[in-house]
């Protein structure tokens, strides 16, 4: 399955995160932190129930930008 991976800087690191479940990861690089939610998410749908990826799934998400007036 292909998932959303939206990774941006924090500090020193990176943060991952997939919107469509709602899991998170981090790492020292762009690499290591989607490396990383990969194997997050592995180990969810290792481990969670069906009920709990279909709570959790969803199915529609928008990555978009906004404008807004800043001062």
């Amino acid at each position: 399955m292909k998932f959303t991976a939206i990774i941006e800087r924090e500090c020193d690191g990176h943060v991952s995160l997939c919107p469509e479940l709602d899991i998170a990861s981090q790492g020292d690089s762009i690499e290591q932190a989607r490396d990383n939610l990969r194997e997050a998410l592995e180990l969810f749908f290792e481990t969670a129930s069906a009920e709990e990826i279909k709570h959790r799934l969803h199915d529609d998400v928008f990555v978009t930008q906004v404008e807004v007036a800043v001062g």
